[in-house]
Formats: structure tokens, C-alpha cells, sequence
């Protein structure tokens, strides 16, 4: 059945993909980490944490050696848009029972989405070391911590900006109760500048220059959830509801 899976997400993979080779399909090859170390600074700008991090961080190590940083963060976004387009994928390689042959394929797969954009193999080689150790279920968290990386090596530091889901219609029943249809909207572009701008002018910037990442959780019900480094400005419906239940909780 898993083997199916995998067949599937790898048939429809390449039928959606088509015959489309990115301007950057040329593959760079018969170099390793040790032939190509460069005289840059290979150590990663930010120190990451969980298991994702660990390799992400490694991953950095053994691009920077080969040159290679821009191209396997080139490499690494376009396997994240992959997850984004097809959540399946992220179902198969949580899998505890994939076989050598569907890590493989896999592979292969994966692979081909970069179009020869992976300098010296390095993602390759990479992907085959996550594949060995059972770790391939890391590799979007990886491509996300990757990112961050590459922003704190360019001197950019993340401003994520965390709105909730906004009910844009319902419908009336019989008891004329509202049933609200959650529905994901995204920030107004204005808003989000006046954001940036404002932050970019306090401490919380440190003076670089900031990457805008907004998202959307439910959870929070509504206001704003301001992360800046490791800062975190709460603004969020859910926090004043927490603040108000322990009032609550403490007075009685």
C-alpha cells in the first residue's frame, strides 16, 4: 500500500511538473566537501535548536565549504514549495515503513523537482544521509531552518507577523444560529509595511534589516502575534482571554 503511495506521489509529481528544467538545471559534479572548502567563514551564523536545526546547521557547514550556499538554499525552497503544493509528501516520509527502494524513488523524485540546480550534489548527498539515518520525516523542518540561516548570513533577521483565520460569511439556521465558516485571510500589505516600517526603527531591529514572513493560525482568534528574533510582541484575542480567565481564576 506505502509502496503504491509513493509510485503515486512520484507519478503525479512529475505529471504536474511537466517538462519544465529551471534556468539553473546544470548539475556541478565530481567535487567533494573536503576538495572545495573555501576560505569563507563555514560556520553557521545562528546557533539552531531540535533535530531539524542539528542538521540544517550541517547541511550550511558543508555548502559553504563548497561554495554552494546559494544554490542549496535555491534547492532547499524549491523542495518547500514541493511540500506546500502536495501535503501527501509529508504523510509518506512520516512513514515508519518505507523501504531503501522507496527512499530511493523518493530521492529520484525530489531530485528531479531541483532540476540540476544542486551544485556538487550537496543536497544529494544530503538527502541520501537522511535517507540512511531514517531521518527524511526532518526535511521540511530542515528546508525552514535552512532558510533562517541564510537570512542571518545575509544580515536579515525575521519579522513573522501571526494574524488568525477571519470568518468572511455563515449560515442561519432554523434556531437563527450563526455558524461562522472560518476562512484564512491574509494581512493587508499596508499594514504589514507599517509594521516593518515601525519595527525597523526600534531596538527590536538591531539595525538589520528585516524579512517579513506573515502567517495565519485560528488559534489565536484574532489581534496580531508579533515575533522578532527571539522576542514576541502578543497582541492576539487569545492572550487577553488568558490574561482576563487567571484574573478570574486568582480573584475567586
Amino acid at each position: 500500500m506505502l509502496r503504491t503511495q509513493v509510485r503515486g506521489w512520484a507519478l503525479r509529481s512529475s505529471v504536474s511538473r511537466g517538462n519544465v528544467v529551471p534556468s539553473t538545471a546544470a548539475f556541478i559534479t565530481g567535487r567533494t566537501y573536503a576538495q572545495a572548502a573555501s576560505p569563507q567563514d563555514t560556520k553557521p551564523p545562528v546557533a539552531l535548536f531540535g533535530l531539524d536545526g542539528t542538521y540544517a546547521s550541517a547541511l550550511y557547514t558543508a555548502a559553504a565549504k563548497t561554495s554552494a550556499l546559494d544554490t542549496t538554499a535555491r534547492s532547499l525552497a524549491t523542495l518547500s514549495d514541493v511540500f506546500k503544493r502536495d501535503p501527501k509528501l509529508t504523510v509518506i516520509l512520516n512513514a515508519p515503513t518505507l523501504t531503501s527502494s522507496d527512499k530511493s524513488q523518493i530521492i529520484q523524485e525530489l531530485q528531479r523537482h531541483m532540476g540540476g540546480a544542486d551544485k556538487g550534489d550537496t543536497v544529494k548527498n544530503f538527502l541520501k544521509t537522511l535517507a540512511d539515518n531514517n531521518r527524511l520525516n526532518i526535511l521540511e523542518g530542515v528546508c525552514e531552518k535552512f532558510t533562517t540561516l541564510m537570512g542571518a548570513a545575509r544580515g536579515e533577521v525575521d519579522l513573522i507577523v501571526t494574524s488568525a483565520s477571519v470568518s468572511h460569511h455563515g449560515l442561519t439556521g432554523p434556531t437563527t444560529m450563526l455558524i461562522c465558516r472560518p476562512l484564512a485571510k491574509k494581512l493587508d500589505p499596508k499594514l504589514l509595511q507599517r509594521l516593518e516600517t515601525a519595527i525597523s526603527k526600534s531596538e527590536y531591529s538591531q539595525g538589520k534589516k528585516l524579512k517579513v514572513i506573515p502567517k495565519v493560525n485560528p488559534d489565536i482568534m484574532g489581534g496580531l502575534v508579533v515575533e522578532i528574533g527571539d522576542r514576541t510582541i502578543d497582541l492576539s484575542v487569545s492572550s487577553k482571554i488568558t490574561k482576563m480567565n487567571k484574573l478570574l481564576t486568582d480573584a475567586l
